[in-house]
């Protein structure tokens, strides 16, 4: 079990507004592992994903939770995980394809692919009614002094 060193967790509606703040505050809290810009806008892609994937396909008609943690861990690893209490994925591996949506044609069915290219490790747990927690770690490497 890697140790913790330090947390935030938050919570928050599936509206649409409360993505940019929940890419914006975990983006604040991975600053302290001196990321570079580029790993900076991998991490809050991910989270945009990930927090629109609930909005959008957990609560299609209904308002609810969803719940944002992260964690850094001894190692310069940054863990996200993003949790909903909606109607859940029927076949996680089949969302997990490329192109692949239950949202209708203005969704391009890549959120989990994006999230996999921009973090080192992608976990999706899900239960039909139950819904879902999306897990994701990203390694910061250190940069070298004085740069």
């Amino acid at each position: 079990m890697t140790k913790t060193t330090n947390y935030i967790i938050f919570e928050f509606l599936s509206r649409s507004a409360n993505e940019g703040f929940a890419r914006s505050a975990v983006a604040a809290f991975a600053a302290q592992l001196d990321p570079t810009l580029e790993e900076l806008g991998d991490i809050k892609t991910a989270v945009s994903e990930a927090v629109t994937n609930a909005i959008v396909h957990a609560y299609p008609d209904t308002l609810g939770r969803i719940v944002v943690k992260a964690k850094i861990l001894e190692g310069n690893v940054l863990e996200i995980s993003v949790r909903d209490w909606g109607r859940g994925i029927p076949d996680v591996e089949q969302a997990r394809q490329p192109l692949y949506t239950t949202g209708g044609e203005e969704r391009s069915g890549m959120g989990f692919t994006i999230m996999e290219s921009f973090m080192d490790k992608l976990s999706v747990r899900s239960a039909e009614g139950k819904g879902t927690k999306v897990t994701m770690r990203r390694r910061i490497l250190p940069r070298p002094a004085g740069k």
